[in-house]
């Protein structure tokens, strides 16, 4: 069977200093935690369209209109939608299906906390799509930085502990449990917490053009 280009979904929240990378905020303040955060953003949808695999969605909350986002320049060949409510299980639940279904497509799942997640590397996971069920890249803290799907398989989502080591293990294990075909890539790093910050590129820059150092704070 031929397959669609596969939808890459990036799930995002605005970048508002106080309610995003507050794990980071001991070590960058709020501000800076924001700022990080928009440049991250900036650095995925990047990533994203030079990949060139299929259509770009950025899956936003609070909603496209909300007044959080006013000021975050976004790409117009970005297409916009909501992540809507209920917990980060069935917001990609949600999505997974309505990509999948709705629109008939792959779906690449990812978020904006990996700055080595590269179009390279995107492009790789929609190729092995093609010839697997599902895939998964691994995080270094036991998540996972992106997720592939070819139809909804809500189990996968469910009732699972976010935020824990065990996330990537546990997905793993619901997809071997549905007999899904799956392609794991090597794990990549987020960036969640200050000792994470030694994983940014040296070069890496946030909104107001300061230089993040390869140091936890």
């Amino acid at each position: 069977m031929t397959l669609n280009r596969p939808r890459l979904v990036l799930f995002a929240k605005a970048p508002q200093a106080g309610a995003v990378k507050t794990r980071l905020i001991p070590a960058l303040g709020a501000q800076g935690a924001a700022a990080l955060a928009r440049s991250m953003l900036s650095h995925a949808l990047q990533q994203a369209l030079a990949a060139q695999i299929g259509p770009v969605e950025l899956c936003m909350t609070p909603a496209p209109q909300d007044r959080a986002w006013r000021g975050v320049d976004l790409p117009d060949a970005v297409l916009r939608t909501a992540q809507g409510e209920g917990d980060l299980g069935q917001r990609m639940a949600r999505a997974v299906h309505r990509v999948t279904t709705k629109h008939q497509q792959p779906v690449l799942l990812i978020g904006t906390d990996c700055p080595a997640l590269t179009a390279a590397r995107l492009t790789e996971a929609a190729a092995q799509l093609q010839t697997h069920d599902a895939v998964l890249v691994p995080a270094t803290d036991g998540g996972y930085v992106l997720i592939g799907l070819k139809a909804p398989c809500p189990e996968v989502f469910t009732q699972m502990r976010w935020s824990t080591s065990t996330v990537a293990a546990e997905t793993l294990r619901r997809m071997a449990a549905l007999s899904l075909r799956v392609w794991q890539g090597l794990p990549l790093h987020d960036i969640d917490e200050p000792a994470d910050l030694a994983q940014l590129p040296i070069n890496f820059r946030n909104d107001s053009g300061l230089l993040i150092s390869r140091r936890s704070g």
